[in-house]
């Protein structure tokens, strides 16, 4: 059962009225997709954060909006970088039975062979697009690099069996690479995770309507 989060409907988007939603903790957002008109919303700060701690980036929510409850997933979001504060919220209603895409957070995992030899671990793609049934979807794709050895390169077609939902990237795709130890001033460390989100989740930045 979908953990529920309350909304309210709200009538303007001009920007004298959304910055008092947010001075009042609210944050304001948008709903479309599945079986629904766009709406204009707003939602507690506090409980977005709790619920979004609780299912995940990609967890499928009831969102509560004046009664009418209807099932959706975080679509994108907009934050001020600063005051690491969320100035708006995208979410998208969803048909449980149908498949949906989804960009999800890649963790690897295990210690690898090359490491412990001296090698560097370089990730090369920090997510993936997949796609299954929103109850389906992951918050993370754990993959194992323990076998890796100093030389060794990981790709989507050695994994892509592994889970039961399907990867959208090609199969050649680099996952991750152990390099020799003299090529580690090349090393990438990747994206750094959004700020004003719980660990764990990251998203796609949209700008605040009205604004």
């Amino acid at each position: 059962m979908a953990t529920t989060l309350n909304a309210k409907k709200r009538e303007t988007k001009q920007h004298s009225e959304l910055k008092k939603l947010r001075d009042l903790g609210n944050i304001p957002g948008v709903i479309y997709g599945y079986k629904t008109e766009n709406k204009s919303i707003f939602v507690s700060g506090i409980d977005f954060l709790k619920v979004i701690k609780e299912v995940g980036r990609n967890g499928v929510i009831s969102l509560n909006v004046d009664g009418d409850k209807q099932n959706v997933v975080l679509s994108e979001f907009q934050e001020d970088s600063l005051k690491k504060e969320l100035l708006h919220i995208d979410f998208k209603a969803v048909d449980l039975s149908a498949e949906m895409e989804a960009d999800v957070k890649v963790e690897l995992v295990g210690d690898s062979i090359g490491v412990k030899d001296g090698g560097v671990l370089q990730q090369a793609v920090h997510e993936l697009t997949v796609s299954a049934k929103p109850n389906d979807i992951p918050d993370v794709i754990q993959v194992d690099v323990s076998s890796l050895q100093v030389g060794d390169t990981l790709t989507v077609s050695e994994i892509r069996n592994k889970f039961s939902y399907q990867i959208m990237q090609e199969d050649e795709l680099t996952i991750a690479s152990i390099l020799a130890p003299r090529q580690e001033e090349e090393i990438s460390t990747g994206e750094e995770q959004e700020p004003g989100m719980p660990d764990n989740v990251e998203g796609r930045e949209t700008s605040p309507e009205g604004e």
